[in-house]
This record gives C-alpha cells, sequence and structure tokens, in this order.
C-alpha cells in the first residue's frame, strides 16, 4: 500500500507453541471482526528468525519462554480517526468475547494481553 495517509495499530505478543493452531483459528475471525469495522488490512505472523548480533530480539523484550512463539502483527486503516473508531466498534461486537475468552481462560492463558507490547504509527516514509 503505498497510501501515505494509513495509520497501523501493530502488535507483538507471546503464544504456547502448544496452543498456536487454537490462537490461528481465533485470529482468523478477529481479522474478519477487524475489516467489518473498517480495517484495510489484517495480518499476523509467527517468529522465524529472531535474532541479530547487536540487537534486542523480540524474545527478550517481551521475556518469551522457551516453549513460546512469538506473534508480530498490524493492522493498517484510512487514518487514526478511523482506526480509532474501528477499536470502539471491535471493543463493542459481542462476537470479540466469544473469541477471546477461551484465550483468557485462567486454567489455560493462552493470550495474556499484559505481556503483549502495542502502539498505534502514523507514516514516516
Amino acid at each position: 500500500m503505498e497510501n501515505s495517509s494509513n495509520y497501523i495499530d501493530g502488535f507483538v505478543l507471546p503464544i504456547p507453541k502448544n496452543h498456536l493452531n487454537q490462537y490461528k483459528q481465533a485470529a482468523i475471525e478477529v481479522a474478519k471482526i477487524w475489516k467489518e469495522h473498517g480495517a484495510l488490512e489484517y495480518f499476523e505472523y509467527v517468529g522465524d528468525d529472531l535474532k541479530l548480533e547487536g540487537t534486542r530480539s523480540f524474545l527478550h523484550a517481551i521475556d518469551a519462554k522457551k516453549d513460546e512463539v512469538i506473534i508480530f502483527g498490524w493492522v493498517v486503516f484510512d487514518s487514526r480517526e478511523a482506526r480509532d473508531l474501528a477499536n470502539e466498534q471491535v471493543s463493542a461486537d459481542p462476537r470479540m468475547v466469544d473469541l477471546i475468552a477461551p484465550l483468557i481462560d485462567s486454567s489455560q492463558v493462552i493470550f495474556d494481553a499484559t505481556r503483549m507490547a502495542y502502539g498505534g504509527f502514523q507514516p514516516l516514509i
């Protein structure tokens, strides 16, 4: 996308390796919901090559455990205003509760928001 007015939300989070497929199924549905509420694009990738000598890796930045993988994602919007509206609408969408509840169940926490790094970004170049 070459539109310099786009705005993105970016995030990095750890997921237990043995729950990656369950997380992936929820993320597929979450992506659909975000797009229904104004996201232009929704991406999530799983870490593969996370070490570069002389740098702090995502593994260390979020204190990933040996049995966890790193998810890196971003959501593209027309503008920050469109992002803000989408955030409100997605938060109020009852489908999100159904998708997220099994991931934060205390008996097997798969998604821990307190360990997620997140931010909204405006274009630079």
